[in-house]
C-alpha cells in the first residue's frame, strides 16, 4: 500500500514538473514571437557602445551616412574572411559617406585587439557586452550584418559569409547620394 502511495506521489511530481515545462516552452515561443526586433523597412534601432578606448559610439549620430552594421566574432570562420574585404571596402567608400561600425558580440579586449591588429582594422569596433544590441537586432547566427542608409532605415540583412564584391555592393546600396 505503502509503495503504490509512493509511486502516487511520483508520478504526480513528474506530470506536474513535465506540465510546467510544457507551459513555459509554449510561454518562451509566443513571448519570443512577439519581441520587437529590427527589420527591413523599419528603422535601425539605436544604441549606445564604447569602443576598446572607453569612446561612445551612438548609431543615431551616423544619420547622413550610410552605416554598414556588423556583428562578429573572433572565433567566427566567416569573420575572419570577411574582415580584411570589409577593411578594403572601407578605405574605398569612408569619403563617400559610409560607415563600418563592427559590433563585437561581447568578447575580452584582448582578444578584440588582437584579432584587431592582425587584420589592420581601422573601422569603428565597439562591444556588445550586455548583448542588449544582440537581442534588439536579432542576430543569430554570426556573422549578421544590417545595411542602413543615410536616413537610417534598415535596407537590407545579411547572415551570410560574404565576398570582397558583395561588400562593395552593399556599400554602393548605402552610399547616400
Amino acid at each position: 500500500m505503502r509503495n503504490k502511495k509512493n509511486r502516487l506521489i511520483l508520478r504526480s511530481v513528474i506530470l506536474v514538473m513535465l506540465s510546467a515545462a510544457i507551459i513555459f516552452v509554449l510561454y518562451s515561443n509566443f513571448a519570443k514571437d512577439t519581441k520587437k526586433v529590427a527589420a527591413i523597412g523599419e528603422e535601425a534601432p539605436d544604441f549606445v557602445l564604447k569602443d576598446l578606448e572607453g569612446n561612445e559610439y551612438k548609431l543615431s549620430d551616423y544619420r547622413g551616412k550610410g552605416v554598414f552594421l556588423n556583428f562578429w566574432g573572433t572565433w567566427c570562420e566567416p569573420c575572419k574572411d570577411e574582415m580584411p574585404y570589409m577593411q578594403n571596402q572601407y578605405k574605398k567608400y569612408k569619403d563617400e559617406g559610409v560607415e563600418i561600425i563592427a559590433i563585437n558580440v561581447g568578447e575580452t579586449k584582448i582578444a578584440i585587439e588582437n584579432f584587431a591588429k592582425q587584420y589592420n582594422l581601422s573601422f569603428p569596433i565597439v562591444v556588445d557586452e550586455s548583448g542588449e544590441v544582440q537581442k534588439a537586432y536579432g542576430i543569430f547566427p554570426l556573422p549578421a550584418t544590417y545595411l542602413i542608409n543615410s536616413d537610417g532605415i534598415i535596407v537590407d540583412y545579411i547572415e551570410s559569409t560574404m565576398t570582397e564584391e558583395m561588400v562593395q555592393q552593399y556599400m554602393e546600396k548605402i552610399k547616400p547620394e
